[in-house]
């Protein structure tokens, strides 16, 4: 299959979780300030992992579990949403790249404070 369709259906994918974990989504274990932040879908469009981030680490767990036992739902809107001839199995895993990303930029903050 074509990369740009993959990119495309991805991100179709992300816009709409986002919008269902902000509006539609009433588990109290799910972060309402959760955000997507990639969706690796295969070329086959079988299998889509989703990366979930929260501003609160300690919640990122519990929305992951949340949003798993929620995949129905997701899984029946996504289907709404875009048109597919095959639904792919969505699994949320939990993303720290955001944390990450922060402590190497203070790590470089002090390399070069110390220059």
């Amino acid at each position: 299959m074509s990369d740009k369709r993959v990119r495309r259906i991805s991100e179709e994918i992300k816009k709409t979780i986002s919008s269902l974990i902000f509006r539609d989504l009433k588990d109290p274990r799910i972060d309402q300030l959760a955000s997507i932040t990639h969706v690796d879908l295969s070329n086959d469009y079988s299998v889509a992992k989703i990366y979930v981030s929260t501003i609160d680490e300690s919640k990122r767990q519990d929305t992951v579990d949340g949003l798993n036992s929620a995949k129905g739902v997701i899984k029946r809107e996504i289907a709404k949403e875009l048109k597919l001839r095959i639904m792919p199995q969505i699994t949320f895993y939990g993303d720290d790249s955001i944390e990450k990303s922060f402590e190497l930029y203070e790590v470089l903050n002090k390399v070069k404070k110390e220059d």
